[in-house]
């Protein structure tokens, strides 16, 4: 155990020394943002740094042929569609599928991917990306279909950015990047027409009548911009349009086969890393006319097209899916498994029975796993334990404000308790997640504690301070390591009499209960779920709140999001590219492509007018800072100063990050690693062994790393 406990430590250190060296978000190969940032290895990809070379390890060298891991079924693919996702759960199948532009290294630089050279002459405001030739988009059975090419990329956006095609899914950083995008998309998606329920009072009828008029002259002027009719398109008009106002509108071009061009809003040294998203991925022209458009829209793994690593040549639902190497693969110099396989399951517990089984090539430990082997030097898992990476993901308590009961009529107790700040800082400064933190990482729960929105080592400023710590800094927090740091009982106190005194008021009964989902078939979840309701007890009292714990089947989406059923959920970001935008972005007032703010927190159904307000100060404050373009560390501070109004005004409230123990056959310091983007989830270049990983091995394999990057 001492000596397990000493290894543990030197990891930890080691990771310590990686996190002060990965916070330049500069891209690779570049010259800044004034020169011609050229690639410097055309018609190659720059393959992972290896790190085991010359490293006395107790693995084999022999590496895994094919791959078995495993999801749990909260966890199912819900759309094959890489331009509609969204969500990790598709994404991290997806990535392995289709290739964009540009890829990350295990280092997280920037590298070709299907983009050979990229660029930008004038400090950002315009890029040019040079394709490799080529490269074939391929069936499911791995049979050519056509060659990849420039115009894909303006398909790709087209139906992006067209509603009627892909609602507003991926919409936000086009249409604040790229000039005319806003544009293109406010003029497909029109403008709803005048409704005025009979029973609405003055005041509504005043405000519908507004909101209406506003949007009726954006679509106007929009119109007369572009010399188009001033009449909105319906839906079958939208779906069939072609690229031909595309292309009047929106500021990208491909001027031969092989070359494709970006015109931005403004200098955005950071567009390149926005190439690694889904949001700029192609898609063939050939396949929507195939399939047509409502059949692309709802593709699936047997007549989607691939351009990537593998296909998918399996798939049953909430069963198994299977990745088969691409055989045309445009990389041949990589190194790719010739099978990938998820197993779909109900539980960590149900995997780590399949691990023991030799079914799976890694797990991911529980709590009571975790323990039972740390504690155990005899258990054969003992010496294997290793700490993994921290995920790009930063983990929050998303509160909903239009709450409903399961016959549909607004939950009035909770709405009203939720939208007094007082009621949402006890929470803030009341729960210590520490008991919920343990149930990832017990050994090191502090690992694991988020103090903000957005996740740390996405962007430093040019002085060398990373931007999460400097938004602790102005939210007057100080991690210690050993207690989670924003606690505070007398403030928790403080709020909690005044928002019970305020909200009896206004006739709300206590204790305000709380619903919260998990899947049904998880006891893993209710477990987690159960720590989570003393953790509720313990921090804020059963007089206050008290969390009711229910279940949904399958989709949390469609069973639970969709009729509004949660009273919040906890759930996660990670950035889509290298600017702080992307995470607050997602919580603006108003904004359509605003994700958590419309799909979980529902603020367009606020009615609370101090809640507006705070909402609507917080998005002109995020709007100014993404309005800052030419001094990035003004830029920077401006978000700051917004992430810090939205956390001390809890309109989220930070939760935790996941750092998890595991047992793996694979080299985790061999993977792709990115703050941003898709691309950490794909199965290549990995360095893997038919024999697990030691505790030991990983230290070896931590300081090395530690060191390249220093370098």
């Amino acid at each position: 155990m001492k000596k397990l406990l000493a290894i543990l430590l030197t990891v930890c250190f080691m990771l310590g020394v990686f996190a002060a060296c990965t916070n330049d978000n500069t891209p690779a190969n570049t010259n800044g943002p004034e020169g011609n940032n050229n690639n410097e290895n055309p018609g190659q990809t720059q393959t992972n740094t290896p790190v085991s070379e010359g490293l006395d390890l107790s693995v084999s060298k022999e590496p895994k042929k094919d791959w078995v891991t495993y999801l749990t079924l909260a966890n199912e693919m819900e759309t094959f569609n890489i331009l509609y996702s969204q969500n990790n759960k598709e994404l991290r199948v997806l990535t392995n599928c289709i290739d964009g532009l540009l890829s990350n290294d295990n280092h997280g630089n920037l590298v070709p991917a299907i983009a050979e050279t990229w660029g930008t002459e004038d400090g950002g405001k315009t890029w040019t990306f040079n394709l490799r030739k080529g490269v074939q988009w391929v069936n499911m059975n791995g049979e050519a279909m056509q060659e990849v090419k420039a115009e894909d990329w303006l398909v790709g956006l087209e139906w992006v950015l067209n509603f009627h095609k892909n609602e507003a899914a991926n919409t936000s950083m086009p249409t604040e990047m790229i000039e005319g995008a806003a544009d293109y998309y406010a003029y497909v998606a029109g403008y709803q027409d005048l409704e005025i329920p009979a029973d609405a009072d003055a005041a509504t009828k005043e405000k519908l009548t507004k909101d209406y008029e506003k949007a009726k002259a954006k679509f106007e002027a929009i119109c007369e911009k572009y010399g188009l009719e001033p009449v909105r398109l319906t839906a079958d008009e939208a779906k069939s349009m072609d690229l031909t106002v595309f292309k009047q509108m929106v500021g990208i071009e491909a001027p031969d086969d092989y070359t494709l061009i970006y015109h931005c809003v403004a200098e955005l040294p950071y567009f390149a890393t926005v190439a690694t998203y889904n949001c700029l991925y192609p898609a063939p022209q050939a396949l929507i006319d195939e399939l047509g458009v409502d059949g692309f829209y709802a593709c699936t793994n047997e007549n989607m097209w691939y351009n990537g690593c593998y296909t998918i040549t399996h798939y049953i639902n909430g069963n198994e899916k299977v990745l088969t190497k691409n055989p045309l693969y445009w990389d041949t110099d990589c190194t790719l498994f010739d099978t990938v396989t998820y197993k779909m399951v109900e539980s960590g517990d149900v995997a780590f029975q399949m691990f023991q089984a030799d079914e799976l090539d890694y797990i991911e430990l529980t709590e009571s796993n975790l323990r039972t082997i740390y504690n155990s030097e005899s258990n054969e898992f003992h010496d294997y334990i290793v700490e993994a990476r921290p995920t790009k993901y930063s983990y929050q308590l998303h509160l909903c404000w239009d709450k409903r009961d399961e016959n549909g009529d607004p939950d009035v107790n909770w709405n009203t308790a939720i939208a007094n700040e007082n009621f949402r800082l006890a929470w803030y400064y009341g729960l210590d997640a520490t008991p919920y933190l343990a149930r990832t990482n017990f050994i090191y729960p502090q690992h694991c504690a988020n103090y903000c929105y957005t996740m740390s080592n996405l962007v430093s400023f040019s002085n060398g301070q990373e931007y999460t710590e400097r938004v602790m800094e102005k939210l007057g927090i100080s991690p210690d390591g050993e207690n989670y740091a924003r606690v505070d009982a007398a403030k928790a106190a403080e709020y909690k009499a005044k928002a019970m005194e305020e909200l009896a008021a206004q006739g709300v009964t206590f204790p305000v209960v709380a619903d919260y989902y998990i899947q049904g078939s998880s006891q893993t979840a209710l477990d987690t779920a159960n720590v989570l309701k003393q953790l509720f007890t313990d921090c804020l009292g059963d007089d206050f709140v008290t969390l009711n714990i229910k279940t949904y089947i399958s989709s949390v989406a469609k069973e639970v999001r969709s009729p509004q059923l949660a009273s919040f959920y906890i759930n996660g970001w990670g950035a889509d590219y290298g600017d702080p935008q992307n995470y607050l972005g997602q919580e603006t007032y108003g904004m359509d492509n605003a994700y958590y703010s419309e799909a979980y927190s529902i603020t367009r159904n606020i009615t609370d007018e101090k809640l507006i307000a705070v909402y609507e100060e917080f998005t002109n404050m995020v709007n100014a800072a993404n309005a800052i373009v030419g001094d990035m560390d003004a830029r920077y501070e401006a978000y700051a100063d917004a992430e810090k109004y939205m956390i001390e005004h809890a309109l989220v409230i930070p939760w935790y990050k996941n750092v998890l123990w595991q047992v793996t056959h694979v080299n985790d310091y061999s993977k792709i690693y990115a703050p941003y983007g898709i691309q950490g989830d794909k199965f290549k270049n990995w360095e893997t062994s038919a024999d697990a990983y030691t505790t030991e091995d990983y230290a070896k394999l931590a300081e090395a790393y530690a060191a390249g990057t220093a370098k």
